[in-house]
């Protein structure tokens, strides 16, 4: 049997005004999803425990089947793990973002979707003139979406467990000071993130994006530490070998982590334009391969959309999600045979406030065994209606495969 996962990336939402009082999901025209809700289940699952924050490393860790209140140790380490960067059992690693800090305020939390090959030269001025010892490194990733790594050595980190750090991306439009670094060696990543601005301010690439009218990264924003995390592997936990289509380096991590194969697709950017068509694409062909059981694809612009409080983005990446993906992806599942589809975003991302949030999202699964429950939509208000509730949220792997 094969199985495959579909992950709009932060599709839950409240009901929106400016779609007429209906949440995006609501207000899409999504026939694909609708009939995966028809021929199957919905239900709701919570990702996100109440004492951790909310985002796509602690989701998504729930919703491929792992606890994130046992496994979870930070969000940079699995994105250095999709980088190929080894840690050692006492480095840490912390994610860096380029941002653009206006009167105070977070303006953007991408430095306005910041080009690659000026982050990557912008990385190089903050390892040459920053770093001046052994123990820091800077890694460049994919845009604004940078690593920053502690190599302990013989030195143990500053910081830890109980040092907070805020995601910029919840701080969108709002004063940057209540949310700087907190606790042991919060002072050492503030005087980072201080001694960035003239550095970043004095490059004459980042300059010129001023005089074009575009944001320029104005400092860089440190947050998501932590230290190498240690999985059962995915085949061993599950019995399956799978696959993982992302353009996010944190999924990609992930994957890695748990013994996926990380399929890398032209055209995927993590952003609203993303190529759909070419990801549904991909995950046929991967499904084609005798070594691929469980395909996971993953799209971010639905997030993306939220982040920015743009409700129609919101409601046409939806669209493209479920035609040039789910759509192709369900017809070549039903002309093989048996198989399950599961589609479960990670955590809701409330266009409201364009930041992550707790609660529950819905969910729809169909395939070979699963008896119609009679709901015909895939929304919030229609797996509201459900008797299938899943308070702990990684318990829904083990239901795609039981």
């Amino acid at each position: 049997m094969k199985f495959a996962l579909v992950i709009p990336d932060g599709v839950a939402d409240e009901p929106q005004p400016v779609l007429g009082g209906k949440t995006p999901l609501q207000a899409a025209a999504i026939p694909q999803m609708d009939d995966v809700a028809r021929l199957g289940i919905v239900g709701r699952a919570d990702h996100v425990p109440a004492s951790m924050p909310s985002g796509s490393d602690v989701g998504t860790m729930s919703l491929f089947g792992y606890d994130p209140l046992k496994y979870h140790t930070g969000r940079a380490p699995l994105e250095a793990a999709a980088q190929g960067i080894e840690l050692g059992p006492l480095d840490w690693c912390i994610r860096c973002n380029f941002v653009t800090v206006a009167d105070g305020r977070m303006a953007s939390f991408t430095a306005e979707q910041i080009p690659n090959d000026l982050a990557r030269t912008l990385i190089e001025v903050l390892q040459r003139d920053q770093c001046g010892d052994e123990h820091w490194k800077y890694y460049a990733g994919v845009s604004y979406r940078n690593l920053l790594v502690y190599r302990a050595r013989t030195t143990p980190a500053p910081f830890g467990s109980a040092t907070v750090t805020t995601p910029p991306h919840d701080i969108t439009d709002q004063l940057i000071e209540p949310y700087l670094p907190k606790g042991p060696g919060a002072e050492v990543l503030r005087e980072l993130m201080e001694r960035s601005k003239p550095l970043l301010q004095s490059c004459p690439a980042n300059q010129q994006r001023s005089a074009s009218g575009s944001h320029t990264a104005t400092q860089t924003w440190l947050w998501g530490q932590g230290q190498r995390p240690a999985f059962v592997s995915f085949l061993e936990r599950f019995g399956q070998r799978g696959a993982v289509i992302t353009a996010v380096d944190l999924l990609r991590g992930l994957g890695r982590l748990l013994g996926w194969n990380v399929i890398e697709v032209a055209g995927a950017t993590g952003y609203l334009d993303t190529d759909y068509a070419a990801k549904g694409r991909a995950a046929i062909q991967a499904l084609k391969d005798d070594v691929t059981d469980f395909i996971v694809v993953h799209v971010e612009a639905t997030d993306e959309a939220s982040h920015e409080g743009k409700a129609d983005e919101k409601v046409r990446a939806l669209e493209q999600i479920d035609r040039q993906i789910v759509g192709p992806l369900h017809e070549y599942l039903r002309s093989q045979g048996e198989y399950r589809l599961l589609i479960c975003p990670d955590h809701p991302t409330f266009l409201r406030t364009k930041t992550h949030s707790h609660g529950y999202v819905p969910f729809a699964m169909c395939g070979t065994g699963i008896d119609a429950d009679g709901i015909a939509t895939y929304d919030e208000v229609a797996a509201a209606t459900s008797a299938v509730c899943l308070d702990r949220g990684c318990d829904l792997m083990p239901l795609l495969f039981r």
